[in-house]
């Protein structure tokens, strides 16, 4: 069994382990940027038997460096959506046959076959964002699902072809473009999930998450607001079926640290800095402690509470900017 196989049958925290740390020494000795980060922490990656005591990646490393170990040229260079004046994050990706199988199969394990739905996106479309893994994804599950599309400032057409459609549906938007949807018309929406996929950005006030989502839920009639958890250095997504309470899929595992000691960390329920294990980058890192803010639970769900100061405004929001 290839490693890919191996790690989308992961079923056990035993076999979750023991894929990152084999993935942990091989990325150790073969990224470039990531085996120089652990020789300077004295780390002997040969020696580390717990996950716990893996180094994380800082993210930025993103922005300077070619964190990538895959074989030959990468098919695919995604880029992050960074405010202007500062350096875009880039994912150099081996295989996009990878992405594809990763971001379906994270899918499928919260909502089924994509093929069940309608995906409607308040996004740019992929010719207008063409480096944004996310534009990706939500171009190609619009695809399989063979209905829906994309509708960024269309909201009239979106409201239009949403009511015709009698497939479930699931309306997946930066969260400033689902405000001013809701603000607007205020469009009930039956048999649909809404999705928002990070905060205003500078778009539009910061609210706290429970409130901004009360907003949504009054206005669409519907009970809960859905999220999706991604970012362009990470192959994999999360998603929160209400709440804010994210859930990873089986290969991917959220850490917190101490924000004053990045190797150390912490126990369910405190209150850190975000590290993730996302296995499915295997040809750059899998192993990146972001700018993110949360705190985990003992059953492996994650919120995500907010960003370390002085970390760069980024994100989907500021895709069409």
């Amino acid at each position: 069994m290839n490693f890919s196989d191996k790690i989308f049958s992961i079923s056990a925290d035993v076999e979750f382990e023991a894929a990152a740390l084999e993935l942990f020494r091989v990325q150790a000795a073969t990224c470039p940027p990531y085996r120089e980060y652990v020789e300077l922490l004295g780390v002997d990656a040969q020696s580390v038997t717990r996950i716990e005591n893996i180094p994380f990646l800082p993210i930025e490393f993103f922005k300077w460096r070619d964190v990538y170990c895959g074989e030959g040229k990468p098919e695919k260079v995604f880029t992050s959506s960074n405010t202007g004046g500062t350096v875009a994050s880039r994912h150099m990706m081996q295989s996009l046959a990878m992405y594809e199988r990763a971001f379906t199969a994270a899918f499928e394990q919260f909502y089924g076959a994509a093929e069940g739905w309608s995906i409607y996106g308040l996004l740019p479309n992929y010719l207008q964002r063409e480096g944004s893994s996310l534009v990706y994804m939500v171009d190609r599950l619009i695809e399989r699902c063979g209905s829906g599309g994309f509708y960024l400032d269309e909201y009239e057409k979106l409201i239009a072809d949403m009511a015709a459609d009698v497939k479930p549906k699931i309306l997946l938007g930066v969260s400033y473009a689902l405000w001013d949807l809701a603000e607007q018309y205020a469009p009930k929406l039956e048999n649909t999930i809404v999705m928002e996929t990070g905060g205003m950005k500078g778009q539009r006030e910061e609210l706290p998450k429970a409130a901004f989502h009360r907003i949504l839920t009054e206005a669409f009639g519907v009970e809960k607001i859905h999220s999706e958890y991604g970012m362009a250095e990470l192959t994999s997504q999360a998603y929160s079926s209400g709440d804010g309470v994210f859930r990873a899929p089986k290969w991917m595992r959220v850490l917190t640290r101490d924000v004053n000691n990045p190797l150390k960390i912490l126990l369910a329920g405190s209150r850190g800095a975000v590290s993730i294990i996302d296995l499915a980058n295997i040809s750059s890192c899998a192993f990146i402690a972001t700018q993110d803010v949360g705190r985990t639970f003992e059953d492996g769900s994650f919120t995500i509470e907010g960003r370390l100061s002085g970390a760069d405004i980024r994100g989907c929001n500021l895709l069409v900017q």
